[in-house]
């Protein structure tokens, strides 16, 4: 298992990130304990998960439960030096957790202690902001994104005071770095430029999707992870399952993402089962698992720091272990560029 370093905090991270947001629903907690055991064994050190998990559904009755179920581990295990976890603090609209309340230096100081309780841990690797304040254009916004509702001073401003509040916790100890998610370049830029002027924490990474049927990163994002040591923690490398061809020709498998979410997040659309099928093509010309080759391009990329999967059984799990073991030739990369042309935005 290849080691990236997550941004310039000196953490070296595995180049598979262990996801955990159907931990306490759709995953059981012993499933989901011996996951991490078996990941850990393969040479995964990096587990993410976040305050609203588990999802599917979302629910307040849910919050907290798998940092919980990660905690129960850590307890029973004693292996907190084994692993980089990775949290995250929700945010502006989600009124399952705090009623919907923005982030705030009103709010992360008590957030982080909740998230460090569950996690029976005294301290979080890297704590992420799940989502801008002033929103963003991820989750299929970017039809219809309009920048222009927000000031600029009123955004700096929030920037700054949620800056000064995570230097506090690092102050104490209690997070050692500091990561966006679902962020866009302006704002991870303006985060770093406010770091450089001494108002907090160097952004480390930002985690957002990023797949076969995904590229958006490809452009502004991943030059500024480029030039800023920025790396991208790429989620739904997958595509939700899309990629592993479970969804073709109508099938929903019983228990399976789409049997409780069919919009799958706003990625089901009439275009992108023909991007999947081109996939799917394209593994089953080079004999390769077509999972294993999604994972593989993504891990490639030279911006992306780790890839977060998720395995909602253990039967899934070692296939997508399995995926470190593949290095695409030049000519399935190029085959990839294609059918990325042919498909260029699936949903």
């Amino acid at each position: 298992m290849k080691m990236n370093p997550l941004g310039r905090t000196g953490i070296m991270v595995s180049e598979l990130c262990l996801g955990t947001m159907t931990y306490g629903t759709q995953t059981a907690e012993a499933e989901a304990h011996d996951q991490i055991d078996r990941a850990l064994a393969a040479g995964v050190n990096f587990i993410d998960t976040a305050e609203m998990y588990p999802v599917n559904p979302i629910a307040k009755e849910h919050v907290g439960g798998s940092e919980a179920i990660i905690g129960t581990w850590l307890q029973k295990t004693g292996r907190r030096e084994d692993v980089v976890i990775a949290t995250k603090h929700s945010g502006e609209g989600l009124m399952a957790v705090r009623d919907g309340e923005a982030i705030s230096s009103k709010t992360i100081a008590a957030t982080i202690e909740g998230s460090l309780k569950r996690l029976q841990t005294d301290y979080i690797d890297l704590y992420q902001f799940h989502w801008p304040n002033r929103g963003s254009y991820m989750f299929r916004k970017n039809w219809t994104y309009d920048p222009t509702g927000h000031n600029r001073a009123d955004v700096i401003a929030d920037m700054e005071d949620c800056l000064g509040a995570l230097q506090s916790q690092v102050d104490k100890g209690n997070i050692r770095a500091f990561g966006l998610s679902n962020e866009s370049a302006w704002g991870t830029a303006q985060w770093l430029r406010l770091a450089e002027a001494g108002k907090g924490p160097r952004v480390a990474s930002i985690q957002n999707e990023y797949s076969l049927l995904c590229r958006m990163y490809d452009t502004d994002l991943a030059e500024l992870s480029a030039y800023e040591d920025v790396g991208l923690l790429a989620f739904s490398p997958l595509g939700t399952g899309l990629l592993t061809g479970k969804y073709q020709n109508g099938a929903v498998p019983e228990g399976s993402r789409k049997a409780l979410v069919p919009a799958l997040g706003g990625r089901h659309s009439e275009r992108v089962y023909g991007a999947v099928d081109a996939y799917l093509q394209i593994a089953e010309r080079h004999g390769l698992d077509v999972v294993q080759m999604a994972l593989a391009w993504c891990r490639s990329r030279p911006f992306v720091a780790s890839a977060i999967f998720g395995a909602t059984h253990n039967s899934q799990l070692d296939r997508i272990l399995g995926s470190v073991a593949v290095t695409l030739s030049q000519e399935v990369q190029d085959e990839i560029t294609a059918a990325h042309r042919a498909h260029p935005m699936p949903y």
